[in-house]
């Protein structure tokens, strides 16, 4: 999978293989940063891999 943020960047975490679900959720810093799969595949190393778009930011709650 490809993970794009709300700057544009790309992540491509270690799973970068798995099959499209959604949502995703990446614990970054004090918070979560979600990404959701809107149909949108990419090639990669030949491979047709969904992208996940950033959708929102959520606090960790203690």
């Amino acid at each position: 999978m490809i993970l794009v943020d709300e700057a544009g960047g790309t992540a491509l975490p270690q799973n970068s293989r798995e099959e499209a679900r959604d949502p995703v959720r990446l614990v970054r810093g004090s918070g979560y940063e979600r990404f959701e799969f809107y149909g949108e595949y990419a090639e990669l190393d030949g491979e047709q891999v969904p992208v996940y778009r950033w959708h929102y930011r959520t606090s960790i709650a203690e």
